[in-house]
């Protein structure tokens, strides 16, 4: 795959790390996503608003806007890590994987497996790998791609190499395919290429997102991450579906979401996407 046919997308979340202090909809997203020049959008079960329950409206929006949908995010209380939660959170898989499955191509992205009982981690994986990989079942039945997103925020249970290597080695990689986040890779350890290569059968599409020498989330271009590097990575894995999805959580999208990542899609076209 060439740079120019890659396809860049806009992750939601920065403006829903804003909290109380955004106000708007899934219609003020599309906007400003597609004002940005992105092709196209991944947004999250908070996010949707009243589409939740309207795929078709979503889809009729989303046409207008001129986005495809690349992935609907979802995360849960449990962290996936509660057994007594597992049947709750199929549940939600099933109610996302059924709503992802009106966009061609669209895949589900399953939030990090996260701390929130006391107890042995060994067995925390053990459980969040049980509800990755069945979910991925009920995906694989309904024709949608189901992907894990580790994530480096607080109590994670995804943070460094050790904790990727064990939870992949308990997911199958033919029904759980994976979601790198370049910002979070690089917070929890610093041989992203590596981890990168190491499992690039397993990534769907990818996260690419900046952090400084410090682990402090910077503008696309302005820290640590190699971009050109990942992309050229990217393009070795053969179940890259050719998505960069750009997500931006620093201080200057805090302070103008919108602008930010218009910021972030010219940084990417100096790249050549």
């Amino acid at each position: 795959m060439n740079v120019k046919d890659l396809k860049v997308g806009c992750q939601t979340f920065t403006w829903e790390m804003l909290g109380e202090r955004f106000s708007g909809g899934p219609d003020d997203l599309l906007k400003a996503i597609s004002d940005g020049g992105y092709a196209g959008i991944e947004i999250t079960d908070t996010m949707i608003g009243h589409y939740g329950d309207k795929p078709e409206e979503f889809a009729a929006a989303l046409k207008v806007s001129g986005l495809t949908l690349v992935s609907f995010a979802f995360g849960s209380n449990s962290g996936f890590t509660l057994k007594e939660e597992i049947g709750a959170d199929l549940e939600t898989a099933k109610r996302w994987i059924d709503f992802a499955s009106a966009f061609p191509g669209a895949l589900v992205s399953m939030g990090s497996a996260t701390v929130v009982s006391d107890g042995p981690r060994e067995d925390k994986f053990a459980i969040a790998a049980e509800v990755y990989n069945k979910a991925g079942e009920i995906g694989r039945k309904a024709g949608v791609q189901v992907a894990v997103h580790p994530s480096s925020h607080h109590n994670t249970l995804l943070f460094d190499r050790a904790d990727y290597d064990a939870i992949f080695a308990l997911l199958d990689p033919d029904l759980v395919g994976w979601v790198p986040d370049t910002g979070h890779i690089l917070r929890g350890h610093r041989d992203m290429a590596d981890t990168l290569r190491t499992y690039r059968d397993r990534i769907r599409y990818i996260h690419l997102k900046d952090v400084d020498a410090n682990g402090t989330w910077a503008m696309l271009g302005k820290g640590v991450c190699d971009t050109p590097a990942v992309i050229e990575i990217a393009n070795t894995a053969p179940r890259f579906n050719g998505w960069l999805v750009l997500e931006e959580e620093s201080e200057t999208a805090a302070a103008d979401p919108a602008g930010a990542v218009k910021t972030n899609r010219q940084t990417m076209r100096s790249y050549g996407a």
